[in-house]
Formats: C-alpha cells, sequence, structure tokens
C-alpha cells in the first residue's frame, strides 16, 4: 500500500466536514503525512441580489473572509496528535479550487465529506465531491454523513 505524506483535507466546517475530518486526522497520524486543511468561500455565491440595508457588498465580502479566517485558526489550534498540519483559505468555485491545491502542493490524498444528495438536489446543487473525484490528480476518500 501507498505510503501518504501530504493529505488534504477540504472543508465547509459544515457537521459532516466535522465527520470526515476524523478520517482525514486519523489517517494523517497514522502515516506521519503534513495535512492541509482548505476552507474556499465560493465566490459563486452572489450575494448582490440580497437587500443588505446600510452595508456594502464589498464590506459583507471582507466579513466572510474575515469570519473564514477565524473559523480556520480557531480550527486548526483544535487539532491533537500531530503538528504538522497547516490551514488556508482561498476564495474561488470550491471543486476548482480543492483541485487547484491538490496540484500545486503534490497531494497524495484527499479526504472530504459528501452530503450524499440525491435526483433532483443532486441535480440542481450539483456535487463538490464529484468533481473533485471525477478530476484529482490523487486519490479521493469521500466520507458520507453518519447517518446516511
Amino acid at each position: 500500500m501507498k505510503s501518504f505524506q501530504h493529505i488534504l483535507f477540504p472543508t465547509d466546517f459544515s457537521p459532516i466536514a466535522e465527520h470526515a475530518f476524523g478520517y482525514a486526522l486519523e489517517l494523517a497520524r497514522r502515516f506521519g503525512a503534513r495535512l492541509s486543511i482548505l476552507h474556499v468561500i465560493d465566490e459563486q455565491a452572489d450575494l448582490r441580489g440580497f437587500y443588505l440595508p446600510h452595508l456594502a457588498y464589498e464590506q459583507v465580502e471582507a466579513d466572510i473572509a474575515t469570519a473564514a479566517r477565524r473559523m480556520m485558526e480557531a480550527f486548526c489550534a483544535g487539532i491533537e496528535g500531530i503538528d504538522n498540519h497547516e490551514g488556508a483559505v482561498v476564495s474561488g468555485v470550491p471543486h476548482a479550487a480543492i483541485l487547484a491545491a491538490a496540484r500545486e502542493q503534490d497531494v497524495d490524498l484527499i479526504v472530504m465529506g459528501t452530503h450524499g444528495l440525491a435526483g433532483v438536489e443532486h441535480l440542481l446543487f450539483g456535487s463538490t465531491a464529484e468533481r473533485v473525484v471525477r478530476y484529482a490528480p490523487c486519490p479521493v476518500l469521500t466520507v458520507r454523513p453518519e447517518d446516511k
């Protein structure tokens, strides 16, 4: 079996991602791998169509980025059992940003949660995990929610 040296864990900070993180962390521990945690601020989410009185769109965007960085700092501060980890927050299209990070960082494995949508929900919302699996330059471990 291949030894994983660098694991990428994309997160949206949801309970599903938190569940998947257990797998990423355990694999990083077992293989002594570097663990990169990535949060992508979805640039496709356009807030300009919403009425936000007395708020500039640019300020909302800056507040989202600040909150995401704080969430990443808190997330990384709570990691125990490995020292070789780092977190990053980027803006972009989630699947494209994850794939770019995997290529740029020469990642051996991507571990990510999947919401497990099916049918009409899947058609309407698509699947970041599915796109990552389809185009990743390395193996991808997808973790479904516990109750699915």
